[in-house]
């Protein structure tokens, strides 16, 4: 094969390339969930969960979604290594403490839901591509899912799908059903992002 078409050598990241990668993509998701919380609209995930108990209870957002995705990480753990783990529970933490400052530096004196519900979904798919580009995740019922798939031979994006199918469904209980349809709306945006831009064969480096 000539030297011109061998495909380039991946490199793996630095630290302080990891670590501006949590920075932003947090950052970036971050705002996505400030969009949602302003429009009352849900997502799937844990993310989708906290958002239900924050509606019905009034609880701090960030402190939810922390404690939320706390038993999670032994499935991590288990499937996808201490590297992995580490990685998203710091990013976690930083969603955790952006979802609780944005709103301190952002305010909207009008937002039109159709374009919240598809803003934050392309917001959220940019800010989770960069860090599963970087090895990391937003934890949660994805790394529930990946486990299942490894130790019982679920498919991991039907899991997925699942549980966030009864999420929005219990979304019912805390908005509109025409909130849960612009959430749907979403979350379609989100995964055309992560569907379209996801490609390993195209992306080298770790």
């Amino acid at each position: 094969m000539p030297a011109n078409d061998l495909p380039p050598r991946a490199s793996p990241h630095s630290l302080m390339e990891d670590i501006q990668a949590l920075l932003i993509g947090c950052l970036f998701t971050a705002l996505a969930v400030v969009l949602l919380r302003e429009a009352r609209l849900l997502t799937g995930g844990t993310t989708g969960l906290s958002f239900i108990l924050y509606y019905l209870s009034g609880w701090r957002f960030g402190a939810v979604l922390f404690v939320l995705n706390l038993p999670f990480y032994v499935f991590g753990l288990r499937a996808l290594g201490l590297r992995f783990t580490v990685k998203t529970f710091c990013a976690i933490g930083l969603l955790s403490l952006y979802a609780e400052l944005l709103p301190q530096l952002v305010r909207f004196e009008r937002l039109d839901p159709v374009f919240a519900a598809v803003m934050a979904g392309l917001l959220a798919g940019i800010g989770i591509l960069i860090l599963i580009r970087h090895g990391a995740s937003l934890g949660g019922i994805g790394v529930l899912a990946i486990y299942l798939q490894k130790t019982r031979g679920w498919r991991a994006g039907t899991v997925q799908m699942a549980f966030d199918c009864v999420i929005l469904a219990l979304g019912l209980l805390a908005v509109s059903p025409e909130k849960v349809a612009l959430s749907v709306l979403g979350a379609a945006a989100l995964n055309l992002v992560i569907g379209v831009n996801h490609r390993p064969d195209r992306y080298h480096g770790f």
